[in-house]
């Protein structure tokens, strides 16, 4: 039987883990609860793409469609802390700059931002604006929600079918390195798959399906790239999961 106390304590500390909304006074913390909290990251997802429609709705309001973006983008940025920006930016300078495992690792656990870092977020940033842009006005909100669920969903699938990368356990992932059950799958799965059948709401189902199918082809090159770099994945590889499938779904709904 599901234990409710329990798995609230859990999505409470995923929010924690990787959000800065101030709800940690009344969150005790627990290494295993952080490990077992990772089924809540699609979830955490709805979260932050809910509070980014809010922002873009109301900016809309006031501002020009451009603006209410750049707002909303913000938002999303400022209330996960970077975390998954940070990766992907790391994981650009790791494979940018790196030839072997050890240097890969190395570059990516550097918290200077080099070339690679840098120009991979403006790129990625000015993808996402450029995407969005191109969509109606009325079904950005829910586009915002929807992928930032779903990109979630596609980065923790790497804890049931890759190894970690790293020997040392205090990197940012560390304490999250271990396989979800089918229980914990489901419970991940949910919310995206909500998420996906929404979207046919104000889709057409053949624009949905195209802009989800080349999320589990980039899943799968992904998948092959972090074993052949590095033989695992790292938490930077599933914060650049996460943006880079954010990316794509957004370019393919723009079709």
């Amino acid at each position: 039987m599901l234990d409710v106390k329990k798995e609230l304590h859990l999505f409470f500390t995923a929010l924690v883990f990787y959000t800065r909304i101030p709800i940690s006074n009344w969150v005790p913390y627990k290494e295993e609860s952080q490990a077992l909290s990772a089924r809540y990251f699609p979830l955490v997802g709805t979260v932050v793409g809910t509070l980014t429609a809010l922002v873009f709705w109301t900016a809309a309001l006031l501002f020009a469609t451009p603006i209410a973006i750049l707002l909303a983008m913000t938002t999303a940025i400022w209330v996960t802390g970077a975390l998954h920006e940070d990766g992907f930016a790391d994981l650009c300078d790791g494979f940018g700059g790196g030839w072997t495992k050890e240097r890969i690792l190395e570059i990516m656990k550097d918290s200077s931002l080099g070339t690679f870092g840098v120009l991979g977020l403006i790129v990625a940033m000015g993808l996402k604006f450029l995407a969005l842009a191109q969509l109606p006005i009325d079904v950005v909100p829910l586009t915002f929600i929807a992928g930032h669920t779903i990109s979630r969903y596609v980065a923790i699938t790497f804890l049931n079918t890759h190894a970690y990368a790293r020997s040392d356990d205090t990197q940012k992932a560390g304490a999250m390195v271990r396989p979800m059950r089918p229980a914990e799958q489901l419970i991940a799965l949910l919310p995206a798959l909500i998420a996906a059948l929404s979207m046919f709401l104000i889709f057409s189902p053949l624009l949905v399906v195209i802009s989800i199918i080349p999320l589990a082809i980039i899943r799968w090159y992904l998948g092959k790239l972090f074993m052949r770099k590095l033989e695992g994945y790292t938490g930077d590889c599933l914060g650049a999961t996460q943006q880079i499938t954010e990316v794509i779904f957004y370019l393919m709904l723009s079709l």
